[in-house]
C-alpha cells in the first residue's frame, strides 16, 4: 500500500470518528456547564446531579442521531475501506 493512501485513509477515518462523536460531546459539554452552573449557584454539591443529567442527554442524543451515525460509518467503509480490502 502507498504511503498517500496510507495516510488520507486514516485522515478520513479521523474525521469521520469526529463526525460521528461530534453530537454526543458537544451535548455532555453543555449539560455539564449548565449542570455546574445551576451547582455553583444554588451551592448543590451533590455528585449524581452532575452524573444523571448528562448520561440521560447523552443516552437522547445518542438515540436521535444514530441513524447519522450508522450512515456515515456505512459510508465511510463502502467507499474507503472495503475497497482497500478487496485490493481496489
Amino acid at each position: 500500500m502507498d504511503e498517500a493512501i496510507f495516510y488520507d485513509t486514516l485522515r478520513e477515518g479521523l474525521w469521520v470518528a469526529f463526525l460521528v462523536s461530534l453530537p454526543i460531546l458537544l451535548v455532555a459539554l453543555f449539560a455539564g456547564l449548565t449542570v455546574g452552573l445551576f451547582q455553583a449557584l444554588t451551592s448543590i454539591q451533590e455528585m449524581t446531579l452532575t452524573f444523571v443529567p448528562k448520561l440521560g442527554a447523552i443516552i437522547l442524543v445518542f438515540w436521535a442521531t444514530m441513524d447519522f451515525m450508522t450512515q456515515t460509518l456505512v459510508s465511510f467503509f463502502r467507499g474507503t475501506l472495503i475497497p482497500l480490502v478487496a485490493g481496489g
